[in-house]
């Protein structure tokens, strides 16, 4: 029977080349000279420091067109709370999320059993597999989780007959 993942994923090493960019271009701007004004990486959390909320959009900006030039999903990044450090310097945590979480598998499985189409999902992990008759079934079932859900990053993988 054929069948194919939904997942979502990001290339971890395209984060760390696009934060290295925005680290870059940060350094040689005129407008940030002499401020604190950097982005950390712990892995897939990004900690974006910088003196104003001003300076702080500026850099969010930078990322969104460097992560976007590198083929990345900005829909996956989920942006934390402001942070207030020392004197008027500001933080904030920007963290890239991975994987379907429980609620949204269960919404995909949902949307593909409401359908009607002659395709069966099932939750495996941090995935959903879904198998079908025929392929032309799965590709109508593709293109059906791509028109309903829109606000969150999905990825169709491991298409087998």
């Amino acid at each position: 029977m054929p069948s194919f993942d939904i997942v979502s994923e990001v290339d971890k090493q395209e984060v760390r080349n696009a934060v290295d960019q925005v680290n870059k271009e940060i350094s040689t701007r005129f407008d940030f000279k002499g401020s604190d004004v950097r982005v950390e990486q712990t892995d897939l959390q990004l900690t974006v420091f910088a003196d104003d909320d001003f300076k702080l959009e500026q850099i969010l900006d930078i990322m969104r067109t460097k992560l976007t030039k590198r083929s990345i999903d900005v829909r996956c990044l989920d942006k934390g709370q402001i942070e207030k450090i020392s004197g008027n310097k500001i933080k904030q945590v920007v963290t890239v999320k991975t994987g379907l979480d429980a609620d949204l598998a269960k919404k995909i499985v949902r949307i593909l059993k409401d359908s009607k189409l002659r395709a069966q999902a099932s939750i495996q992990g941090e995935t959903v597999r879904v198998t079908g008759t025929k392929k032309d079934v799965l590709q109508e079932a593709i293109q059906y989780v791509k028109k309903s859900i829109n606000d969150f990053p999905l990825q169709f993988q491991n298409f087998r007959d």
